[in-house]
């Protein structure tokens, strides 16, 4: 089964489809008419192993219908790729954009699955002829297979990450030209943008405060959400799962970083809407 259908150990994600998207998001689903905000982005948007979301808590503060259209492991192709998508982002009052990683999304050197992002389809031409030495039947996962290439040639990889970046711009610039309302960035992650320490460790990949600069100047806010250790201690407790997804699990920020999400984007919100 899909991950996204299943509620674990008593969490229910109550996943649900709108329109002709053939996405699925974090339910229950909501009504699209009226000025709704719309929340777009990955497994933080999505809420994985959280009973309550930053999306939830929004709706509370703003007193209006948030939508969470966040998708598991998804990247910036997942919106694009899907004109359902674009046209409810069109529709909204205001869109927040959850920085997503620049590592899951089509371009010159790799192919992923349109819909779940993370999964490596196949190496472009121009790939293979880049590493040679590498047998890429064996992937799987793009994050599994950018790490073997890292590892291969540090100087080559350099090429693929460049690639990754720019591709990732455009990709940003286009979502947001689809937007009509103002639309919000958010960054959280538990590392700031440019830490390379976790470049390869945790999301977004490869998005640094430059990129973010560029992509800010078309948005109407910017939140930057970067959590203490004990903020993350704290936040975990919340998390709802099963020994086996405890490894998931500890990548999540938990209910503290959800709670300072909505408090902030709300404050910026509430200027705008």
């Amino acid at each position: 089964m899909k991950l996204e259908t299943l509620g674990q150990f008593g969490l229910d994600y109550a996943p649900c489809q709108y329109g002709l998207s053939r996405l699925y998001f974090r339910g229950p689903r909501k009504s699209l008419d009226g000025d709704y905000v719309a929340c777009i982005g990955g497994n933080e948007t999505y809420g994985r192993f959280l009973a309550t979301t930053f999306t939830d808590l929004m709706q509370i503060q703003l007193g209006r219908t948030c939508v969470n259209f966040g998708c598991v492991n998804a990247g910036i192709d997942a919106y694009i790729r899907d004109s359902a998508m674009m046209a409810a982002c069109h529709d909204a009052a205001a869109v927040v954009v959850q920085v997503m990683g620049a590592q899951n999304q089509s371009n010159r050197f790799y192919t992923v699955h349109p819909r779940r992002n993370d999964r490596f389809l196949r190496p472009t031409a121009a790939l293979v002829t880049l590493y040679p030495d590498v047998d890429f039947a064996n992937f799987t996962f793009t994050r599994h297979m950018l790490a073997v290439l890292l590892l291969t040639s540090p100087e080559r990889f350099e090429l693929v990450r460049e690639e990754l970046q720019a591709q990732w711009l455009h990709s940003m610039q286009s979502l947001l030209a689809e937007i009509r309302g103002p639309a919000l960035l958010l960054w959280m992650a538990e590392h700031a943008p440019d830490d390379e320490e976790t470049i390869m460790r945790s999301d977004p990949l490869f998005v640094s405060r430059n990129m973010l600069d560029e992509i800010s100047a078309l948005t109407q806010g910017y939140v930057e959400i970067v959590p203490s250790q004990a903020d993350l201690a704290s936040g975990a407790e919340a998390l709802i799962y099963g020994p086996a997804e405890a490894h998931s699990a500890a990548q999540m920020l938990g209910l503290t970083a959800h709670e300072t999400a909505a408090e902030q984007m709300c404050a910026v919100l509430n200027t705008m809407i």
